[in-house]
């Protein structure tokens, strides 16, 4: 499966409400996306119980949704592991309406503070930079989103983006690269 295709937020969302799962790809992607950047167990299969604990009641998933979810961990792990700093959340496209984008952020969000905190990490053991970015992750977590002026709206949610992006990526660098995560990158260094 191409990478393309695990960044496809209408489709991933199609293809996980087909299945039956109640999160949606935003949600799905932000649980992964915390669990391997807090460092949370990722060997062996340990982390699809944890998926499956989490976003689907602790019943086991389907065969295609096992794959669907080990492709999209792989592009989490090797996206957050680019040293050119790849890493996307998973949100619906610029062309949909901006609630509609705030409202998958703030799940996002969400999913990777549930994600995160699988882990348990000791927040007084992070970073000064690490604490406040989980700290404001938590507030922006909150956020109920009222849209008033549309172009000051869109920069504001463009800027929440790029910051969650990345915090994401910082939390992976401090906390999910030093716990022995297999995460790499398929990106070659010259």
């Amino acid at each position: 499966m191409t990478s393309n295709n695990l960044r496809n937020y209408d489709r991933l969302n199609e293809f996980f409400e087909q299945q039956g799962l109640l999160p949606s790809a935003a949600e799905l992607q932000g649980m992964l996306t915390g669990m391997i950047a807090s460092g949370a167990a990722t060997e062996g299969e340990e982390w699809l119980l944890l998926m499956s604990d989490l976003a689907n009641e602790g019943q086991k998933f389907q065969p295609q949704v096992k794959d669907k979810l080990s492709a999209m961990y792989d592009d989490v792990c090797g996206s957050l592991a680019d040293p050119d700093m790849g890493y996307q959340p998973l949100l619906p496209g610029d062309h949909e309406p901006l609630y509609e984008r705030l409202q998958a952020l703030t799940g996002w969000v969400q999913s990777f503070l549930v994600g995160f905190g699988v882990n348990q990490v000791n927040l007084a053991s992070m970073s000064q930079d690490l604490r406040e970015a989980i700290e404001d992750m938590v507030e922006i977590a909150k956020l109920d989103f009222e849209i008033e002026e549309e172009e000051e709206a869109e920069k504001a949610y463009f800027e929440i983006l790029e910051y969650l992006r990345v915090s994401a990526i910082l939390c992976f660098n401090e906390l999910g690269q030093t716990s022995g995560n297999p995460c790499r990158t398929s990106k070659t260094l010259h």
